[in-house]
């Protein structure tokens, strides 16, 4: 759903899984981390914001846990 109402303006999506965290047997830091690309975060906000609310609600469809949003720059 995320990526049909974000379209072409969306680079790449990433998920990922927590498995484990800096010891042996202990609980990751996240469950899960899901990452969506973008060339700017004007991209990211013209695509996004019009969508935010649909997307945003959905959410509860598969955790009951609040995300944590953050905005960074990836460096290749």
């Amino acid at each position: 759903m995320v990526r049909e109402k974000l379209g072409a303006t969306c680079k790449g999506v990433a998920v990922e899984q927590g498995i484990g965290g800096a010891t042996p047997g202990s609980r990751p830091g996240f469950i899960a981390m899901g990452h969506l690309y973008f060339d700017s975060i004007e991209a990211f906000q013209k695509a996004f914001g019009p969508h935010a609310e649909s997307i945003m609600s959905d959410i509860p469809n598969y955790t009951d846990i609040q995300p944590t949003i953050q905005i960074s720059e990836v460096k290749i």
